[in-house]
């Protein structure tokens, strides 16, 4: 449960969290890494043994891209992004917080299901479930048969279950709708059943992560001349900098922005990829219910019976707290939180009341607002490829001039969208930089001095 010592606790970890000061970014390193994000720390920490000079560049003033946490009036302590972290055997951020003894733990698996103002019956459960399966088995079928189509025109017949199986398999899944993801894509995303939470907060695993790094904040890089002979020259908003090797972390719709110029371009196809995997909408609307009043478990997952992908996902009582996410995702996520803070609260409230009853409106405490899509380092929520540009994810894993490597979600066939994904494509990365940059050259040892010659 997040007491109020857990919650003290969360918030100095976040103010013991390196403070790296912006500083002027100069020299020369063998690795350059824009972004730290999930993907930019796992590098940075891949490379940190290897002997290599690294330094990772970061616009914003702090590390974790969307791994981020804030703190409500009342001092309880949030996540404004990732919180459950998926695959933790795979996970190379989850690995450091058992190294570091961080507490983790397993949160709620399943999801609940209401129909109105009640709790989906066993029957009910089974046959969305079954509905769920079915649409799932189907977009698969159809990507092995090699047809990379909008996943819209896979789903079979699923009657009044359509809504809400195309909401969790799109937003929720995808962060876009059904009709802008790629069949094969979303067939190649791994089961992620098996979350676990950090009971000490994302802010400490983020403190542990970054700890034995070289993070410069607030330096922005606005320019990669890969032309040099030997090195690539990278241009910041504090100084210019070289290095052998460039591994770039950043989001796709920040790559295909005009904030990051590259010379010469990138290739042709990577900018294509890019705008393939654009990113989708996934924001988070955050408030308190003190005193539980509707008996929510800990860590659970509400959605919704819908005809329509006009619904939130709710995390109720995190970390055991009084705090509740609603999770707004796709075209209507988008589309309400560009509406503003209002039109969220109203929505909220009333899917509440909805569900819950008219009490529920009293109940609602001051709502907080994620806008990733509007935070010009990030741009949006997580990245999914279009209709027909699956094999773009392999695209943006081939390196760019022998010595530029990209990494992220994006850059990850099976776990994209996730924290593991990013982490294990910035290990990808960091591992490609290091062969390119081969065996640290050992330093030269004393020679013997000669033995004395025999005399006649």
């Amino acid at each position: 449960m997040l007491t109020r010592r857990g919650v003290l606790k969360a918030a100095a970890a976040l103010a013991a969290a390196p403070a790296f000061p912006a500083r002027a970014a100069s020299g020369d390193y063998d690795v350059a890494i824009i972004g730290a994000g999930a993907a930019g720390i796992a590098a940075g920490r891949r490379i940190a043994p290897s002997g290599r000079s690294c330094v990772i560049l970061e616009a914003a003033g702090r590390a974790g891209g969307r791994i981020a946490s804030a703190t409500f009036a009342s001092g309880a302590v949030y996540d404004r992004g990732a919180h459950r972290f998926s695959a933790p055997a795979k996970n190379p951020l989850v690995a450091v917080a058992r190294a570091e003894r961080l507490k983790l733990y397993e949160p709620s698996p399943g999801r609940r299901l209401y129909i109105g103002v009640r709790e989906a019956r066993d029957g009910e459960y089974d046959d969305f479930t079954a509905a769920l399966r079915r649409a799932n088995r189907t977009i698969a079928a159809v990507a092995e048969l090699g047809r990379d189509i909008a996943a819209t025109r896979a789903l079979p017949e699923l009657g009044d279950w359509l809504g809400t199986v195309a909401f969790v398999l799109g937003p929720l899944t995808s962060a876009k709708d059904l009709d802008a993801v790629s069949t094969v894509d979303l067939s190649r995303a791994e089961d992620r059943p098996d979350d676990v939470m950090v009971r000490d907060g994302t802010a400490a695993l983020l403190a542990a992560a970054t700890k034995p790094l070289a993070i410069e904040l607030n330096t922005a890089v606005q320019r990669v001349d890969i032309g040099g002979r030997g090195r690539i020259e990278l241009g910041t908003t504090h100084g210019t900098l070289t290095a052998r090797t460039v591994i770039v972390t950043a989001s796709t719709n920040v790559l295909a922005s005009d904030s990051l110029r590259f010379s010469p371009s990138l290739p042709a196809q990577t900018m294509t990829a890019l705008t393939k995997l654009s990113l989708g909408t996934y924001e988070r609307a955050i408030f308190e219910l003190p005193g539980n009043p509707f008996r929510f478990g800990a860590d659970e997952r509400i959605i919704f019976k819908t005809s329509d992908s006009k619904t939130v996902m709710l995390h109720t009582r995190v970390g055991g707290s009084d705090l509740v996410y609603a999770d707004l995702a796709g075209s209507f996520g988008r589309d309400l939180a560009n509406a503003g803070e209002a039109a969220i609260a109203s929505f909220v409230t009333d899917e509440f009341a909805a569900h819950f009853g008219e009490g529920a409106k009293q109940a609602l405490g001051k709502i907080e607002l994620t806008r990733w899509s509007k935070e010009p380092f990030v741009l949006g929520g997580f990245s999914a490829a279009a209709p027909g540009a699956a094999a773009s994810r392999r695209v943006l894993m081939q390196p760019i001039a022998d010595r530029v490597f990209i990494a992220g979600e994006a850059a990850h066939e099976t776990l994209w969208g996730t924290v593991a994904g990013a982490a294990l494509s910035g290990e990808r990365a960091a591992d490609a930089a290091l062969r390119y940059l081969g065996p640290v050259n050992p330093p030269p040892q004393p020679q013997p001095p000669p033995k004395p010659g025999k005399r006649g």
